[in-house]
């Protein structure tokens, strides 16, 4: 959730008890068919042993400080407790929807993050279902060359294989194309970086001539997924790209995807997710809107995580 990355350089980060920060106090307004205060508690691991050099989470997920210099200098060697009603990067609401998906899993989870980052659902999802005894498949697409970097150098840190992870440099979209990706001097300074679509070629050749833009491929949603019997988590997180992305990968999403989390960047998205996916059937089981300020501009990203009943028929 790369918005609140910055909120969290804005605000206090309180317990229930002790909540009094405007920000705060709304990471407890989500609406839900599921406890995830629950899951969280429930997947937390008993006093994780913390590691020289890293923070670990109460997933015992190690992070590498220098991946947020500017939000987790001085912390190497600490451990996070449960993040309720939120830590430097998630709220209640993502965290419960993440692992709402490991526990909707059976015997293997495959998780795809669209914008990984430093591969944040890919590691923390990956940890706590392979805890649960699931066999761990971990697939990113990312445009940033040096976030790539993080994710590899993360997905090694935290014990996996190479053979159980797939790393795509380029931009998620519903179909194949070429974008253009802000470059950035220092991997881990910008989270927030939004891709330019539709250029045309003059003009990508003029942005990647002046050394500010890259140009990377469109990796189509229906392509990533197509090896994959089930995705038990589609993880979107593309700037303000969601719902065009859903929209355009219906058939794929419901043939594939069982769980979808959003991080959403507007009410308009929010309102588009749902007309969308209540029309397709599929089941909005916790939502947390887009936190807003001054003139709708967006200051946390919201949440939505959806349940597609055509592979997740059942209740749970």
């Amino acid at each position: 959730m790369r918005a609140l990355l910055r909120a969290r350089l804005r605000t206090r980060v309180a317990g229930p008890a002790e909540s009094g920060d405007a920000i705060t106090d709304r990471f407890f307004r989500y609406e839900a068919t599921f406890d995830p205060q629950e899951v969280m508690r429930r997947h937390a691991v008993p006093d994780p042993a913390p590691r020289p050099g890293f923070l670990v989470n109460f997933l015992g997920v190690a992070i590498e400080p220098r991946f947020f210099p500017s939000i987790l200098d001085g912390k190497a060697g600490q451990v996070e407790g449960v993040p309720i009603p939120a830590n430097w990067h998630a709220d209640i609401a993502e965290w419960g929807a993440a692992l709402r998906a490991v526990d909707l899993a059976r015997g293997s989870f495959t998780v795809v993050e669209l914008g990984c980052g430093w591969g944040c659902w890919l590691n923390n999802t990956g940890v706590a279902a392979r805890r649960a005894g699931l066999d761990v498949r971990l697939v990113g697409v990312e445009g940033d060359e040096g976030h790539i970097g993080f994710a590899r150098e993360a997905t090694a840190t935290n014990g996996f294989l190479p053979s159980q992870v797939e790393l795509h440099r380029g931009i998620a979209a519903a179909t194949s194309g070429v974008a253009l990706f802000p470059k950035q001097e220092k991997a881990g300074e910008a989270w927030g970086l939004e891709p330019v679509f539709g250029a045309t070629e003059a003009q990508r050749r003029d942005a990647v001539g002046s050394g500010d833009y890259d140009e990377v491929p469109m990796v189509a949603l229906g392509e990533l997924a197509r090896p994959h019997a089930r995705v038990d988590l589609l993880h979107v997180d593309i700037q303000g790209g969601e719902a065009d992305l859903v929209a355009g990968t219906l058939d794929t999403l419901r043939a594939k995807v069982a769980y979808l989390l959003v991080g959403t960047h507007s009410r308009r998205i929010e309102e588009r997710l749902r007309d969308t996916l209540l029309r397709a059937g599929w089941r909005l089981e916790i939502e947390r809107p887009a936190i807003l300020g001054p003139g709708d501009s967006l200051v946390v990203d919201g949440v939505q995580g959806w349940r597609n009943p055509a592979l997740l028929p059942e209740a749970a």
